[in-house]
């Protein structure tokens, strides 16, 4: 980490510290080395490291968000710490800092993975599905004539009830009525 930039920002309680923590890392390659608190008056100050011009742009942003919702109390960059710094930068009261645990897995390897495959049975020839097919044309009501057939289920609704031919024509008639309203008829035709 030496020779990196440090950026510090104080703010007045930890809601404010997470916001200018947000707006720095969002706003430029920098990384968080965590957060400490102080002991009384609720200061918390968020910890960053990364360049100079980086630094530079993120602890502005940062400072910046922190102070539409809160109180900032300091900031500060340092350019290219110093090689002992890095014991004060990562103290034991840091929050957040900690070696990153490796997460492992058991999975086999890729070559020792075999492929497995699935035995089809009870797979029937093509000659058989045809005959279910024409069997299918077999099982259709020889006795009913087509007609009866594409009206469906109508004849079976009315159980004998039947349409007399007059009833038809007049709903056919009443739908082709005028379909212009009452007024479209006294207006007339438009200019």
């Amino acid at each position: 980490m030496s020779g990196q930039s440090l950026g510090l920002i104080e703010t007045v309680g930890l809601t404010v510290a997470v916001e200018a923590a947000d707006a720095a890392m969002k706003s430029a390659n920098v990384d968080l080395v965590g957060y400490e608190l102080t002991k009384g008056g609720g200061l918390v100050t968020v910890k960053l490291t990364g360049d100079v011009g980086a630094m530079n742009a993120a602890v502005a942003a940062g400072v910046a968000a922190a102070n539409r919702i809160g109180q900032v109390y300091a900031w500060k960059v340092i350019a290219r710490t110093a090689a002992g710094i890095d014991a004060l930068i990562a103290s034991g009261e840091t929050c957040g800092i900690g070696p990153a645990e490796p997460i492992t897995q058991d999975q086999p390897a890729a070559a020792e993975e075999k492929e497995e495959r699935i035995a089809v049975i009870n797979v029937e020839p093509v000659a058989i599905v045809s005959d279910c097919l024409a069997q299918g044309e077999d099982l259709m009501d020889a006795s009913v004539p087509p007609s009866s057939q594409a009206k469906g289920g109508l004849a079976q609704r009315e159980e004998g009830a039947e349409l007399s031919q007059q009833e038809v024509p007049e709903a056919e008639t009443f739908a082709h009525e005028d379909k212009k309203p009452q007024r479209a008829k006294a207006k007339g035709v438009r200019r």
